[in-house]
């Protein structure tokens, strides 16, 4: 299989063009709270230098109170100043005064809520829950509010730990419908940024539990709301291995989701085509697949004068242009691409792998016969080797085709229907250097 060497290779000047021309940051950011922001600015480096990153970062996070951080940055980018702004050093004293002030104006609250007789003692009724509490230990309404608040200051502190509790705190004990959505707007942010991706899926399920119920009734602020959630799955999603490209699927190919995409943010689509391509080594001839196949081929063709990149192309290449030269081209496009974008960089490998699968999937059903010397050489494999890997290509896709090793091919008995029957009708003209392009592609599978 291939060893996906062309992703651990540095930038091309040419890979550093593909990669800025299709840099996704810009459309991005408008969608993501900017702690969020920091680690896709911090990735960018590879695509811009270190003094323009290091400038963004401070731009980003300086209006935030993680102080001790602003002031590494605004070091890094003036390492002759003696002395920080007047402006920096004000802060740096409001954020201790204001943490001071909170921490005490928690302390009892917090203090009853750690106690075990207190938490056996609250139920599911929130309204039970604050009766109780008001009546025998003396919390009332402000105190419930005041740990939102201080959940807020931690975050913006940096402290995102500490402002998951309190955020989690307030959402079990507030009524207050409005405050508790933007809390677990919070606490979904905080699990993104500290790496608990089962406690972010939660979240996730409960932001779209409001989101997508009935009593949201302004469909504007509905999309609003939808829109930003895809962008912040994106973190879980590509961090929980396939189950969570899985979910990404099942969530952006709903219809609500899908429409969301297409009426905000068809860049996103990358990330579709990554999902559903990097998925398809073990579910290729499921069902559940080859649904998810037909309705990315057909977004993508609605979608490609609103948006495409290079892995919308390969979709279009390969199943709508039916153009396997093209595909290959596009497939050299999106490793520069993969080495360079936050979200793909870790399982880009994964996509290329089964992107050149579902070519030589496209080929062999659509070609009668495949001389398996001519491809064994072409993969620089022997003969016995070529055959062993024709024949793991047909069992995983399920094909009905026979070696013949008498004269060295393979035959394809299937009856061909549906789109493949239209890369046929297409592809009949294809000379023989289409088959040594495709065959090339393939050879990068087993190097």
């Amino acid at each position: 299989m291939s060893d996906n060497s062309e992703l651990e290779s540095p930038l091309t000047e040419k890979e550093l063009a593909i990669a800025r021309k299709y840099d996704l940051t810009p459309k991005v950011i408008p969608f993501l709270d900017r702690h969020l922001i920091y680690p896709l600015i911090e990735s960018s480096e590879l695509l811009y230098d270190e003094k323009t990153v290091n400038q963004l970062i401070y731009d980003l996070l300086k209006d935030t109170n993680m102080i001790s951080f602003i002031k590494d940055q605004y070091s890094l980018l003036n390492p002759d100043a003696e002395l920080f702004p007047k402006e920096l050093v004000e802060k740096e004293k409001f954020i201790e005064k204001e943490l001071l002030r909170l921490e005490n104006e928690t302390e009892h609250t917090l203090d009853i809520l750690s106690r075990k007789e207190v938490q056996e003692h609250l139920k599911q009724d929130k309204t039970y829950n604050w009766e109780y509490l008001e009546k025998e230990h003396g919390i009332s309404e402000k105190d419930i509010n005041a740990l939102y608040e201080f959940g807020q200051f931690q975050y913006n502190r940096g402290d995102y730990v500490m402002a998951s509790d309190l955020l989690n705190n307030f959402k079990v004990l507030s009524t207050n419908g409005e405050l508790i959505v933007f809390a677990t707007w919070g606490r979904f942010a905080s699990e993104i940024i500290t790496l608990q991706w089962d406690t972010a899926l939660q979240e996730l399920s409960k932001l779209r539990e409001v989101v997508d119920s009935r009593s949201m009734k302004d469909p504007l602020l509905q999309l609003h709301h939808r829109t930003w959630i895809i962008h912040w799955a994106l973190f879980p999603f590509f961090n929980t291995d396939q189950n969570g490209l899985d979910q990404l699927c099942d969530l952006f190919f709903s219809s609500s989701y899908l429409s969301t995409i297409q009426a905000s943010c068809p860049w996103l689509l990358r990330y579709l085509v990554a999902a559903v391509v990097s998925t398809s080594s073990k579910s290729h001839s499921s069902p559940t697949f080859q649904k998810r196949l037909k309705d990315l081929i057909r977004v993508v063709e609605q979608e490609q004068y609103e948006y495409n990149d290079p892995l919308t192309d390969f979709i279009k290449a390969l199943y709508i242009d039916f153009d396997f030269d093209q595909a290959r081209f596009k497939l050299e496009e999106v490793a520069a691409i993969i080495k360079t974008d936050f979200f793909l960089v870790n399982g880009g490998g994964s996509f290329l792998e089964n992107a050149r699968y579902l070519i030589s999937e496209v080929y062999c059903r659509v070609h009668q016969t495949i001389d398996l010397n001519l491809l064994s050489k072409s993969l620089n494999l022997s003969k016995d080797d070529g055959e062993k890997w024709i024949a793991k290509l047909i069992r995983d896709s399920k094909m009905d085709a026979k070696i013949n090793e008498s004269d060295g091919t393979v035959v394809m008995n299937h009856p061909v229907s549906g789109i493949y029957q239209e890369v046929i009708e297409k592809t009949k003209g294809l000379s023989f250097r289409s088959n040594q392009v495709l065959l090339s592609a393939m050879q990068k599978s087993v190097d």
